[in-house]
C-alpha cells in the first residue's frame, strides 16, 4: 500500500496545474506593456508633430496592443499594424525623424507577430506575415538607398521572427505532448502498481482461506471412514458440508482470477442466473435453515446480468440470516414481473443471545451495502429494515429491462 501512494503521489507532482505560470506571464506584459508606453508617451514629440492632447492616444496605440498577447494576439496585432499604418500617412515627422513610427512601436509590432507565429493558425500566421513584411516594406522608404534596404531588409527580419516563431511553436507542442505522454505513464505506472498489489492480497487470502477450506473438504469427506458408526444422516450432512467447502473455494479462486485479470472479468466458468437460487434454497435447507418460498414467474426468462445481481443479493440475505438469526425460519418470496423482478427475504426472530440488535443491522454492514450497489448498477433498489415482531427483512426489485412473459 505504501507503494500505491508513493506512485500517486508521483503522478499528483506530474500534474500540477500551471496556473502559477500563466500568472506570471500574464504580470510580465502588463509590465511591458506599460514599459512601452512610459517610453513612447515622452518621446512620442521628439518623432512626429503631435498635440499634447493626443499624445497619450498616438502612445498607447503604439504600446498598449501588446497586452492583448496573451489574450487575443492576432488582434493585438491587427491593432498595432493598422495603427501604424494609420500614424505612417497621417502624422508629419519631426524634420530629424526618418522613422514612420516610433521604435517603441516597432518593437511592439515584433512582440505581437512573434505571439501571433507561436499561437495562431498557419493561414493567420501566413497573413500577418505577408502584411507585416509589406508594411515595413513600404512605409519604412526614406532615400532611394533606404527603400531597397527597406524593401529586402524587413521583409527577410520578418520572415526570420516568423520562422523563430514557428520553431519555438512546434518546441512547446512537442514539450506538451511529451509531458502529457508523461503523465499518461505514470498514471499506467499507478494503475499497474494497483493491479499487482490486488493480485497479491487475492494470492495471500488465497493461500490462508483456501488452506483451511481444504482442511474442511478433506476432513468432512473422510469423516464417515475415520469415526466408527456414522449414521446415514451423519453421513449427508458430511457430504453437504463437503460440497458447501468445495463450492467455497470455487468461489475464492474466481474472485482470485478476478483480481489478476486487470480488471476483466472472467469468462472461463459460467455464472449463476436467476434460476439457480433454487439451488440455493435446497443447500440452505440441506445446512439445516427452516426455509421455505415461493416462486411466481419464469426465472429462466430473466436476463443474465439480472439474474446474477438476484443470485448474488439473495445469496448474501441468506447468509446474513443464518448468522445473524440462527434457527430463525427464513421466508422467501420470488416474483417476477412483466417489467422487473421482486424479491423478499425475511427471517422471523432468532435466538436473542446471538442475533444483533436492529441498530447494527440498519444498512451498516458491507454486506448490505453490496446488495445496494449491486441493485443500483441495474437501476434497482434494495431496503433492508428490522420487522415489527423483531425479525428482520431485504426487499429487491430489479428492473428486466425487457418483457417477461
Amino acid at each position: 500500500m505504501a507503494r500505491i501512494a508513493q506512485t500517486a503521489r508521483q503522478v499528483a507532482r506530474t500534474t500540477r496545474n500551471p496556473g502559477r505560470l500563466r500568472l506570471w506571464l500574464d504580470v510580465f506584459t502588463v509590465v511591458l506593456a506599460g514599459t512601452f508606453f512610459a517610453v513612447a508617451w515622452p518621446t512620442l514629440h521628439l518623432t512626429h508633430q503631435v498635440p499634447g492632447a493626443a499624445q497619450p492616444f498616438i502612445a498607447g496605440l503604439a504600446a498598449l496592443p501588446v497586452v492583448l498577447v496573451r489574450v487575443n494576439p492576432a488582434l493585438g496585432w491587427a491593432i498595432s499594424a493598422g495603427s501604424a499604418l494609420l500614424i505612417a500617412l497621417a502624422i508629419p515627422h519631426q524634420p530629424n525623424n526618418h522613422l514612420p513610427f516610433q521604435v517603441v512601436h516597432i518593437l511592439s509590432l515584433f512582440v505581437l507577430l512573434f505571439a501571433v507565429a507561436v499561437r495562431e493558425r498557419m493561414q493567420t500566421v501566413l497573413i500577418a506575415w505577408a502584411a507585416t513584411a509589406l508594411l515595413m516594406a513600404t512605409t519604412m522608404a526614406g532615400s532611394q538607398d533606404s527603400f531597397a534596404q527597406a524593401a529586402f531588409g524587413w521583409p527577410i527580419a520578418m520572415t526570420g521572427l516568423v520562422a523563430f516563431g514557428l520553431l519555438v511553436r512546434w518546441l512547446v507542442l512537442s514539450r506538451r505532448a511529451l509531458v502529457e505522454q508523461e503523465e499518461v505513464n505514470e498514471l499506467e505506472r499507478a494503475r499497474r502498481a494497483i493491479l499487482e498489489e490486488k493480485a497479491r492480497i487475492a494470492r495471500d487470502l488465497h493461500d490462508v482461506v483456501a488452506h483451511h477450506m481444504s482442511m474442511v473438504v478433506v476432513q468432512a469427506q473422510t469423516a464417515p471412514y475415520r469415526v466408527p458408526g456414522v449414521s446415514p444422516d451423519a453421513r449427508a450432512e458430511f457430504e453437504s458440508i463437503g460440497a458447501s467447502a468445495r463450492e467455497a473455494l470455487n468461489e475464492i479462486r474466481s474472485m482470485l482470477g478476478v483480481l489478476r485479470s486487470d480488471g476483466q472479468l472472467p469468462e472461463h466458468a459460467p455464472q449463476p442466473a436467476a434460476a439457480d437460487v433454487l439451488a440455493l434454497f435446497d443447500g440452505a435447507r440441506r445446512a439445516g435453515v427452516a426455509i421455505d418460498w415461493t416462486v411466481d414467474g419464469p426465472l429462466d426468462a430473466v436476463p443474465d446480468t439480472v439474474g446474477l445481481a438476484l443470485y448474488r443479493i439473495v445469496q448474501e440475505s441468506l447468509s446474513n440470516a443464518t448468522r445473524h438469526a440462527p434457527h430463525a425460519p427464513v421466508h422467501v418470496n420470488l416474483l417476477v414481473l412483466p417489467s422487473a423482478v421482486d424479491a423478499v427475504v425475511r427471517n422471523e426472530r432468532g435466538d436473542l443471545s446471538t442475533i444483533e440488535t436492529p441498530a447494527t443491522l440498519v444498512g451498516t454492514g458491507s454486506g448490505i451495502a453490496g446488495m445496494r450497489t449491486r441493485a443500483e448498477t441495474l437501476g434497482g433498489t434494495v431496503a433492508a429494515e428490522p420487522t415489527a415482531d423483531g425479525g428482520f427483512e431485504v426487499r429487491v426489485r430489479l428492473p428486466l429491462g425487457v418483457s417477461v412473459g
